[in-house]
């Protein structure tokens, strides 16, 4: 484990191999462990995961950004849906460590992963950013059983014309939907949009923050 200043980087093993968490410490007392993972094609550098470990700690939640084993491994291509989830569940007894509730968390491929295990690991909550609710052009292949079937308070947060799926086809279902005005499947917005780039991000913290809020 290394540290510098307020963040500490943990490896931990998993039957897929090793994973790295990048934990942002609270900032005030600490109530929750938002766990967030990356997607199929970025790692944690992601705009949304950065902006989140640098405004959750202030609220009082730690944020643990987490780099799966294939992208730690250096491989271009994420592996199967089972590989994915067997990472998650290596590294949740990590998570779980400092002794608080966790929000099972993630963009894109992560958001998947994070509806799929969330009962089976406890965890108080799901976080999906920019769920991939079908593959572009493809709506007929829908992954709403995913989203539906994750059993715990869920927030979806989700570009306006994201091409994986746009606010509007999300089935009606047990979870919180936020949009991103004009956002695409990263949540850029291109200039001629009504709001900036800050502007944007600060719906997805702002979502978050609230929401976070009344998880306790």
């Amino acid at each position: 484990m290394t540290t510098a200043s307020d963040v500490t980087i943990e490896t931990v093993g998993t039957d897929a191999g090793p994973a790295r968490i990048t934990w942002h410490a609270a900032t005030t007392k600490p109530r929750l462990v938002l766990a967030a993972s990356h997607g199929a094609g970025g790692g944690i550098e992601a705009r949304d995961l950065r902006r989140l470990a640098a405004v959750l700690p202030a609220h009082g939640v730690t944020v643990a950004l987490v780099e799966q084993p294939w992208r730690v491994a250096g491989k271009k291509v994420a592996p199967a849906p089972k590989t994915l989830d067997a990472g998650w569940r290596g590294i949740w007894p990590a998570l779980t460590a400092p002794g608080l509730p966790v929000i099972s968390g993630g963009r894109s491929a992560g958001a998947r992963v994070a509806c799929r295990t969330a009962r089976e690991l406890g965890a108080r909550a799901v976080l999906a950013l920019s769920f991939p609710l079908h593959p572009p052009g493809k709506p007929e292949k829908s992954r709403a059983g995913e989203l539906l079937g994750a059993g715990v308070p869920t927030l979806v947060v989700q570009g306006g014309n994201d091409p994986f799926g746009r606010p509007e086809e999300f089935p009606d279902g047990s979870y919180d939907l936020v949009e991103v005005p004009y956002g695409d499947h990263g949540f850029a917005v291109p200039k001629r949009a009504d709001l900036t780039q800050e502007e944007a991000l600060a719906v997805v913290t702002d979502a978050v923050v609230r929401w976070t809020g009344s998880l306790g």
